[in-house]
Parts: structure tokens; sequence; C-alpha cells
């Protein structure tokens, strides 16, 4: 599949798809289970890209203090 945001897309169509209540059972599992593997795969995308907002936002000034690395410790 592309990008983020095609992703999004295609999870929100699949979403209203269900929704509506029209399709066969078959077709919905098969939906759902697309459903889940495009939100697993955009919630590890969303994961890494919060690491590198905040490893950017911690990013020390020149002669600065270096960046905090708590947010790559396991919780």
């Amino acid at each position: 599949m592309a990008n983020f945001e095609e992703k999004l897309e295609r999870l929100e169509e699949i979403g209203d798809l269900l929704k509506e209540g029209t399709i066969p059972l078959e077709e919905s599992i098969t939906l759902f289970e697309e459903g889940i593997k495009i939100a697993k795969g955009l919630e590890k995308e969303l994961s890494k890209i919060e690491r590198k907002v905040e490893i950017l936002v911690n990013k020390p000034e020149p002669g600065g203090e270096a960046p905090q690395m708590e947010l790559f410790e396991d919780e």
C-alpha cells in the first residue's frame, strides 16, 4: 500500500462499508481483517513519527545538552 494518508482513507472506507451492514458476512470478515492489518500498520508508523518528533523537539542547540533518551526506554 502507499502512504499514511491513503492507508487511513482505506481504513475509513472499510469502516463505512462495515457500518452500512449491507455486505455479506464473509466479505465483512475479510474487510474487518484488512482493517485490523491497516490499523496496526498505521499505529506502528505513527509511533515512529512520534519518536522522530520527540527527538527533534529535544534536539539540543549547538553546544547544548544531549537529547533526552527516556522516550526509548520501556515503560
